[in-house]
């Protein structure tokens, strides 16, 4: 359990309430940034993004997940690997963390992004899910909703 306050979550919920001249500029900076950390500050983040995303009203939520997901698919396949593999490794660590999202809601997200960004990010998700130790992989697949499973073609 983290001791210190949520800054990282704090700063999401309030990046969800910004308007998209906002909202975009500032979340790619703080994307970029994240390259830069630690590993320890990287996983800090990561588990801070995961614990305030579901706190967030779904709305909001919404629109910062789909301009995430829109920056993330402009970004090097490394960054992307490296970011997709920091998130999917703390979820298969901790199922819960994936399974108090609205995961149903979230997958339209993906599918209303534009075909060549969601071709982008369903590529990355898979090459990294399949990189995943069998265990690890097999936890994951069990909260990953049927139809998301079909996209993903697993």
């Amino acid at each position: 359990m983290l001791t210190e306050p949520n800054y990282a979550g704090n700063i999401i919920v309030i990046l969800a309430n910004l308007p998209d001249f906002l909202r975009i500029p500032i979340l790619k900076k703080r994307m970029i940034e994240f390259f830069s950390m630690t590993e320890i500050e990287k996983k800090e983040i990561i588990n801070n993004a995961l614990e305030a995303g579901p706190t967030i009203p779904f709305p909001n939520f919404a629109k910062l997940f789909k301009t995430w997901l829109e920056i993330l698919s402009t970004l090097p396949q490394e960054q992307r690997d490296e970011l997709f593999s920091g998130y999917i490794n703390e979820i298969s660590e901790s199922p819960q963390k994936l399974i108090i999202f609205n995961l149903d809601g979230i997958l339209e997200i993906f599918l209303g992004l534009k075909m060549e960004d969601r071709d982008i990010i369903a590529q990355t998700i898979k090459t990294v899910i399949n990189q995943l130790e069998p265990e690890r992989k097999r936890k994951l697949m069990i909260i990953i909703p049927d139809n998301a499973k079909k996209y993903l073609k697993f």
